[in-house]
């Protein structure tokens, strides 16, 4: 099983990106955190900006919203499952070199500050992306595919 925790993502238009994205690579299913936005808001609209760039994967993939995602992790680390966050920090392990785990979930930060500190304390294995240019980061729905892609490939 496959699963994305999705941290006060921002945009609406990266989350549309990533449940398309998460559909191709045969995830589970998404746990939004925060402010992370919605397919369906809280008052039951449809979210444009998601649904035009999932192209409807937003209705094939099961998702729930949480306020926090330290009981979505705690939860899903009792059921088994590892959890991964995917982010640069001194003891990360470079993705290449990262066997994935059958049961995993991997934690997606925010676009500016990343996978929460807190959440990072919780995590079984933090992963990073080799960054080779100038730049030290990637866009959140590009870094999803990558990572979601290593595991089918590897």
């Amino acid at each position: 099983m496959k699963y994305l925790i999705l941290e006060n993502i921002r945009s609406a238009y990266n989350v549309g990106a990533i449940f398309r994205t998460a559909d191709a690579a045969g995830v589970s299913k998404i746990f939004l955190i925060g402010y992370t936005p919605a397919p369906i808001d809280r008052f039951g609209r449809v979210q444009s900006e998601i649904e035009k760039t999932s192209l409807g994967a937003s209705q094939t993939i099961s998702w729930e919203h949480h306020k926090s995602a330290l009981p979505v992790v705690a939860d899903l680390q009792e059921e088994g499952v590892s959890v991964v966050a995917i982010e640069q920090t001194s003891e990360s392990v470079s993705l290449p070199t990262f066997s994935v785990p059958k049961h995993v979930a991997y934690v997606m930060g925010n676009e500016v500050e990343g996978v929460s500190k807190e959440v990072l304390d919780m995590v079984d294995q933090v992963v990073d992306i080799p960054m080779l240019g100038m730049k030290e980061s990637l866009n959140v729905s590009v870094a999803t595919g990558i990572v979601l892609y290593h595991g089918l490939v590897t």
